[in-house]
Formats: C-alpha cells, sequence, structure tokens
C-alpha cells in the first residue's frame, strides 16, 4: 500500500473508533455532534485512501488542497478505474455528510434509535469498503468490544419515523413550547430526507415550520418524508457482527446527479422520474383547460390542489425549485370547470390578493 494511503486508512480507522466511543459513553455532553464529526472525517480519510490505493488523485493539477467530500464520493462512485462505492453505499455517506454539516455549523436533534441507525450502518459500511478495497477484515482493526451499542435497537425505518413523527406532534402541540426542540428533531429528519432526494443543502426555517405544519395538521410520515419510505434497513446477524445497511426498496431507482447542480448532492433516489410524473408547469395547465394563468392558479387554489401529493409537487433539485402539477391535476380541473362557478372563484382570488397586498 503506498504511504499516504496507509496514513489516511489509520486516521481514518481512528476517527472511526472515536466515533463509536463516544456513541456510547453514558453522557450527552457534545455527544450527537462527535459522534456525526468523527464518523464523516473517518469516511473521508478512507475514501481519500481507496482513490490513492486504486491508482486515482486526491489533488486537482496546480490546487494545494485535496478534494473534498463530495468530489470524493462521486469519484469513488463513478470513476471506472477507481469505482468501489455502490449508489446505495453513496447514499448513505451523503446521509451522514449532511447531518454532520448541520451538526458542525448549527444544531441537529437526534433520536437515540436515529443515532443507533446511522453509526451501526456507518460501521457496516466502513466494514464493506475496507474489505473490497483493501481486503482486510475490520475485526483486526478494531478491538473485539467496538461496537455502538443500543438498549432501544430500531426496528425498521417505517417504525422508528413514525416514532419520531409522532414525537414531534406531541412537542408542537399548543401550549407546549417546545418548538425549538421539534424543530431540531425535524431538522434530522428533513437532512435525512433531503439526502435521499438530492439535495445537499441544509433545511431553512420556512421549510421547517411548513414540515411542522403539516406534521402538526396529522400528515402521515410518509407523505411528508416519501423519499424515506422509498428506502428500508436490512440487517443480518447480531451483536458485534450485526450488519446494517440502508437499501433502496425494490424497484426504486437511484440516479446520479450531475455534477455542478446548485447544493446538489451526488445521487439522489426518485420513486418515479418526478419532473416526468409531474410533467406541467401552471402554464401548460392552462393552456389545456383553456384559461389565463390567473385564472387557472385561481381554481387551483380553490380546489386546493396544491395539497394533494398527486396532483402538485415543488421538486427541488439542488437551490433550483420547480412547481409542477401531474395529469391527475389536469383531469381534476378537467371535471371541475364545467360546474364550478369561475366567477366568483376569480372573484375570491381577486379578493385575497387585495388583502394580501393592503395587509
Amino acid at each position: 500500500m503506498k504511504k499516504e494511503a496507509k496514513i489516511l486508512l489509520s486516521k481514518g480507522t481512528n476517527s472511526l473508533v472515536l466515533s463509536i466511543e463516544h456513541f456510547n459513553r453514558p453522557y450527552e455532553v457534545g455527544r450527537t455532534e462527535a459522534v456525526l464529526i468523527f464518523l464523516n472525517h473517518a469516511f473521508e480519510m478512507l475514501l481519500k485512501a481507496g482513490i490513492l490505493h486504486r491508482g486515482g488523485r486526491i489533488r486537482r493539477p496546480r490546487e494545494k488542497q485535496t478534494m473534498g467530500f463530495d468530489e470524493c464520493v462521486r469519484k469513488a462512485l463513478s470513476d471506472g478505474d477507481i469505482k468501489f462505492l455502490s449508489d446505495e453505499q453513496a447514499l448513505t455517506l451523503e446521509t451522514i455528510n449532511t447531518l454532520r454539516d448541520s451538526a458542525e455549523h448549527h444544531y441537529v436533534s437526534l433520536s437515540e434509535e436515529l443515532m443507533y441507525v446511522h453509526s451501526q450502518a456507518e460501521l457496516t459500511l466502513f466494514r464493506d469498503i475496507l474489505k473490497a478495497v483493501f481486503s482486510r477484515d475490520l475485526a483486526d482493526a478494531l478491538p473485539g468490544r467496538v461496537m455502538p451499542i443500543s438498549t432501544k435497537p430500531p426496528t425498521d425505518m417505517a417504525t422508528l419515523f413514525q416514532n419520531e413523527v409522532a414525537s414531534i406532534r406531541t412537542l408542537l402541540r399548543p401550549g407546549k413550547r417546545k418548538k425549538a426542540e421539534a424543530y431540531g428533531k425535524l431538522r434530522g429528519l428533513s437532512i435525512v430526507e433531503g439526502a435521499i432526494q438530492g439535495d445537499h443543502t441544509q433545511p431553512t426555517e420556512g421549510e421547517l415550520r411548513r414540515l411542522g405544519m403539516r406534521i402538526a395538521g396529522g400528515e402521515t410520515w410518509n407523505r411528508v418524508f416519501p423519499g424515506v419510505a422509498s428506502i428500508e434497513l436490512t440487517a443480518k446477524g447480531y451483536g458485534p457482527s450485526l450488519d446494517l445497511r440502508i437499501a433502496k426498496k425494490q424497484g426504486v431507482p437511484i440516479h446520479i446527479v450531475p455534477e455542478g447542480t446548485p447544493g446538489a448532492a451526488v445521487v439522489a433516489i426518485r420513486r418515479v422520474d418526478e419532473l416526468a410524473f409531474y410533467n406541467l408547469s401552471l402554464t401548460d395547465l392552462a393552456k389545456k383547460v383553456n384559461l389565463t394563468g390567473p385564472r387557472a392558479l385561481a381554481l387551483i387554489l380553490h380546489l386546493r390542489l396544491q395539497d394533494d401529493r398527486d396532483c402538485f409537487k415543488e421538486v427541488k433539485i439542488g437551490a433550483v425549485r420547480f412547481k409542477r402539477y401531474s395529469e391527475k391535476a389536469l383531469g381534476r380541473l378537467n371535471q371541475e370547470l364545467p360546474v364550478v362557478d369561475m366567477e366568483k372563484v376569480w372573484a375570491q382570488y381577486a379578493a385575497r390578493l387585495t388583502r394580501r397586498r393592503t395587509g
């Protein structure tokens, strides 16, 4: 092994041990932040060691700094001579990297169950990459007692997120005054959802507020977090030999996001090609039902189509948002137009705009 690769691999293994040590500590001071930061560092070192070991470079010509985390993931995923990551493995790495970013630069709150999922899945992934690239067994590099220990191991992703959403809903009840705590937990879930959807940016306060309103209103977890609903946990073995992996459900595609997309991660899961499913803009809809754009929007708002996930979605690719409608939305408009009083709908919409301007 090249000397630089050997040094980086050693540093990565050390950080992995430290992340597990902090996970297993019996007190909470800085625990979440330490686990996420050390896990992220462990994988950046492992990726760079793997790239060097496969004959690649971790610096661009004439640049002083080495490649960042995302660039290493992309290289290990798509460079034919170096490739050692699968799409699902890249997805796991992007998730931990975005969580680390929030923990290091702002704050994030993770339940014990969610912390365990990430720690155990990352330990499994480290073991898989170490074996595939370096033909080494992680057990030879770690003490036998080093593993994440949980008194509340989660059963599956659906149950985990269902419980998390129920907890957030309780915190958001009127009179609780627990909004900051709710948003901390919601930020962690939103980051996982965003990473799955290919968004590498942190959720804004407005986005968290809207998610909170949907949860407080009783919307189910799988409608609030459709990306998470497209993945599952797979487990094999138990105790120190437990392998826990985050995997896409059968038939759900993973796409590589084009390099240079603003704010985007390397990979993304889509239950369908979303721009194909939500294939109509407001202008398209208006033309098809023979209305002006403003009148079409007035009818859409009247029918609350933007609250129906089968009719409308704001598709986010990196930092760019697209308001898109499906063929079902077109069907609803065609169905309602003959029976609705369009002049009344338009008058209500115009009155709403007036109140907004003057209020």
